[in-house]
């Protein structure tokens, strides 16, 4: 029984789970409430790294209004009145990130540190923290999503290479390969030249369709129709020569559609993985979490080092056209609740079923 009423506060308190974001700091908290101090007369986040107050002192708000309506003042340390450090950070970077979408070169870090009024290594952290990718990788990609778009619409490969920002020829054309998946010349064209085997068929999920290209298998795609699973190859490769699969691709298809029936056996088969060095990262993430587990968004971003970066990392998952060879199936909601996937929820709910009942089999095995 409470034998006061400062342990019936401080009771209260405890009780209430956003103490515990108060007493992690948690940052991710910012925003959702804010706590007040009835011995300081003052209202802070929940990421406020003043002194700990004792918890029968605290209140929580759900607004700053809320707050000072109760007669509190904001906190001069973590300013709740005014925008969040996270907040104004992903403003700035949205400006630079503008910046650098706008400029005919690349900007040096030193310019764009001039522009923010940072220094240019903060400014580069900071430029990390929020979007997975330096200025420099930033602006990379960007200058390949020109490319592509220039070799669509230029009157030549030279001049889609000069359009899209590359000042010399030679330094594109060494990562062309890496960047595009084949010549600009092909990609011009459509993939025009490129040979792309695929097979259609049915397996556990429902259909399922496998593409390789000489550099190995380039789609591994489930859905209700096959012939949308096909239109949609069509669609990434049109003009490239797609040819029903020989008797030795067919020995490939079982293997891919026996694998992804049991994840856990392992492909075994070359991929053709192509993507942005940042998709490149996350994908290999997803590889290394184990068949039966599964991770969050916000810990996948913090496996490749970017905690910041989990609108990125979610992209990242989507843009993946290597179903259960690449498991973003893998990744869940903060809460482990099932979110988007491509190629349907339930497909995910079942995958991730299948994994967890051959995980519990091989530990049952292991302890008998």
């Amino acid at each position: 029984m409470m034998n006061s009423k400062s342990e019936q506060l401080a009771a209260a308190t405890v009780a209430d789970s956003r103490w515990a974001a108060v007493q992690a700091r948690d940052a991710a908290a910012d925003g959702q409430f804010f706590y007040s101090v009835r011995s300081t007369g003052v209202y802070c986040r929940p990421s406020c790294g003043a002194r700990p107050a004792r918890p029968e002192n605290v209140a929580f708000h759900t607004t700053t209004a809320a707050a000072e309506a109760a007669g509190f003042r904001a906190c001069k340390r973590c300013t709740p009145d005014q925008p969040s450090l996270a907040l104004r950070q992903q403003q700035l970077v949205d400006r630079l990130c503008r910046h650098i979408d706008a400029a005919e070169q690349p900007p040096s870090l030193a310019a764009l540190a001039t522009e923010a009024g940072l220094s240019p290594h903060h400014l580069h952290r900071v430029f990390k923290s929020v979007t997975g990718l330096t200025p420099r990788d930033y602006a990379a990609a960007r200058r390949a999503e020109r490319l592509r778009a220039q070799l669509d619409a230029a009157p030549s490969v030279t001049d889609a290479i000069y359009g899209a920002g590359y000042n010399a020829s030679s330094r594109f054309y060494a990562a062309a390969d890496a960047l595009l998946g084949m010549t600009p010349s092909q990609y011009r064209a459509g993939g025009s030249d490129q040979e792309i085997r695929f097979a259609l068929g049915q397996c556990a999920l429902g259909a399922i369709l496998v593409a390789r290209s000489a550099r190995g298998i380039c789609a591994i795609s489930l859905g209700d129709q096959p012939d949308a699973l096909l239109r949609e190859l069509q669609d990434r490769f049109p003009n490239a020569r797609l040819i029903g699969g020989d008797a030795s691709f067919e020995r490939e298809v079982a293997l891919v559609v026996g694998f992804v029936e049991a994840p856990g056996t392992g492909l075994g088969l070359p991929l053709d993985v192509r993507g942005t060095a940042f998709q490149q990262r996350v994908w290999q993430a997803l590889c290394d979490i184990p068949a039966g587990c599964t991770a969050s968004y916000t810990e996948l971003a913090a496996l490749i080092g970017q905690p910041a970066a989990v609108r990125a990392v979610a992209s990242a998952c989507a843009a993946n056209t290597l179903a259960v060879a690449i498991p973003c199936h893998r990744v869940v909601r903060q809460d482990g609740s099932l979110s988007g996937y491509r190629w349907g929820v339930a497909r995910k709910k079942t995958l991730l079923e299948q994994e967890r009942d051959a995980l519990a089999v091989t530990i049952q095995n292991a302890t008998a």
